[in-house]
């Protein structure tokens, strides 16, 4: 994982908004990860999105070079003397990132700013990946601070990264390919499993609400 170019996406969304079988005007992105942070590039540089759910998403760059047109967003720097390794050999990755807020790293930021769509964040506040939370939080500060609407933010006690659709089995360590060793990613596996049976109404009734217009109340099914 080298670089980005966004309008690999670009084409993405341009296909989404013309196939006969979507509504429009816009789409929704959902993205998890380094595929949210990837939604949130997206949202703030594309023309067509209208909502954007993130679950345990960083609202910097990180990884790789994102590029678009004559834009270049370097990837968050990194630590890997935070990481730490126990007995089991399995790596507690959390604090490894550095902060968007200071320094060269905030050239990471992604401007959300420049979105014109709506953002929910799913937080696990057990996710061992990265501090979610954190990221959530300060990308709300960054959207109000510019005279933006504030995003919704569902935080999950107990939760960890990987936040899945309802029943799918907790996911509490496995290898990481960007570290190359076995990572844990958090999670209490009752509290986890019912953060993601939660989640899965949030999400589609905030894409219910913003991309259809229908009350949010809406059940949401499998």
């Amino acid at each position: 994982m080298k670089e980005f170019h966004l309008e690999y996406f670009e084409e993405a969304v341009n296909y989404m908004l013309h196939h006969t079988q979507v509504k429009g005007p816009g789409i929704g992105l959902l993205g998890h990860s380094k595929g949210g942070d990837l939604c949130v590039s997206m949202a703030s540089f594309l023309k067509g999105i209208t909502a954007t759910a993130l679950i345990n998403a960083s609202v910097a760059n990180v990884g790789a070079v994102l590029r678009y047109k004559d834009i270049t967003i370097p990837p968050l720097g990194m630590n890997p003397k935070r990481v730490k390794v126990g007995k089991s050999g399995i790596a507690d990755i959390i604090d490894a990132l550095n902060s968007p807020l200071e320094g060269p790293d905030q050239q990471s930021f992604i401007p959300l700013e420049k979105a014109q769509c709506c953002f929910l964040f799913i937080v696990g506040q057990d996710d061992h990946n990265w501090k979610s939370e954190f990221f959530a939080v300060e990308g709300s500060k960054r959207l109000q601070a510019h005279g933006k609407e504030k995003p919704e933010i569902v935080c999950y006690p107990g939760a960890g990264h990987y936040i899945e659709p309802p029943f799918f089995p907790m996911c509490a360590a496995s290898m990481h390919l960007l570290f190359g060793k076995p990572v844990m990613w958090g999670g209490e596996p009752k509290a986890h499993c019912e953060a993601q049976i939660d989640a899965w109404q949030q999400i589609q009734a905030f894409f219910r609400k913003h991309l259809t217009g229908e009350p949010s109340g809406t059940s949401s099914r499998l």
